[in-house]
């Protein structure tokens, strides 16, 4: 049996809740009045490197790589702990207060685009890249972009949080998120046993969305809890974590909008290419 008896209603507690509890609220909008800040480039980025802020700025990156110069970008940071994703600003551009937020300027109207796939999804189509036009080769892009939205939230929510981030550590919760994320861990190693990318043969927006999570994972930069699962027991998943941790673009697009860690994997802002170049060089 139980001890937990639920409350009559269950209501907001600011202070019981460890480092986030603050910003899980039971309420949506803007809690203060703040504008976005512009910069000069058609894409404005509004950011933190979290595993789905990196998505995009990897993305943008390895547009920029591919020799598309449209897709030059300003990457302002969204210091989420300390609630600026709830400004005026950043909830006109995103009504659910969550970053990655991303304004299109360089068509005549401005597009404002949130969630992390549908910000890769419409780069790809905007720049005719990463995301193929061969209709087997986008399915299987799309199921694996769908596939890590709806694996991540056990990472990250679930796991993430009761094992790293919760004030309290209790077992069922830990244990039960665990054997989950071992459970996509084995998916992806035993799928990429036959595929070089999650796709098949072609590096997409699939790899990019997937690997801010389970490559970081796998590197142990994620939740310090590399040796715990096991990291070595998925081969195929560590090569392809590998593979994509040693692409340029990577290696550039995942230190924007980073506020921890070593100097050089540090970028708060980046508003010119040579932004990331003088911090990769440090």
């Amino acid at each position: 049996m139980s001890n937990y008896n639920p409350p009559e209603v269950w209501f907001h507690d600011s202070e019981n809740g460890g480092e986030w509890a603050k910003i899980n609220r039971p309420v949506s909008g803007a809690t203060h009045q703040q504008a976005l800040p512009v910069g000069k480039h058609p894409l404005q980025l509004y950011s933190i490197a979290t595993p789905n802020g990196q998505k995009v700025t990897i993305m943008l990156e390895e547009l920029l790589a591919a020799g598309h110069p449209g897709a030059e970008y300003d990457a302002h940071l969204i210091r989420i702990s300390e609630g600026d994703q709830f400004s005026s600003g950043f909830v006109g551009v995103n009504p659910n207060s969550k970053i990655p937020a991303l304004v299109d300027c360089s068509g005549e109207q401005q597009i404002e685009v949130f969630e992390s796939a549908s910000i890769l999804v419409h780069l790809a189509e905007k720049f005719g890249e990463f995301l193929p036009v061969d209709q087997v080769q986008r399915v299987n892009t799309l199921n694996w972009l769908f596939w890590l939205h709806g694996s991540a939230p056990y990472l990250g929510g679930g796991f993430g949080h009761f094992y790293h981030y919760a004030p309290e550590k209790f077992e069922y919760p830990i244990n039960r998120f665990t054997m989950e994320v071992k459970r996509q861990l084995d998916v992806l190693d035993k799928h990429l046993a036959n595929n070089r990318y999650l796709a098949g043969d072609v590096y997409t927006i699939a790899d990019i969305a997937t690997w801010p999570w389970y490559g970081n994972l796998m590197l142990g930069n994620l939740y310090n809890a590399k040796e715990f699962l096991s990291v070595d027991s998925y081969p195929n998943l560590m090569r392809w974590t590998q593979e994509i941790a040693d692409r340029p673009a990577v290696k550039r697009g995942r230190i924007v909008n980073r506020v921890w860690g070593d100097d050089n994997e540090q970028l708060a802002e980046r508003h010119d290419a040579d932004d990331i170049t003088k911090v990769l060089n440090n």
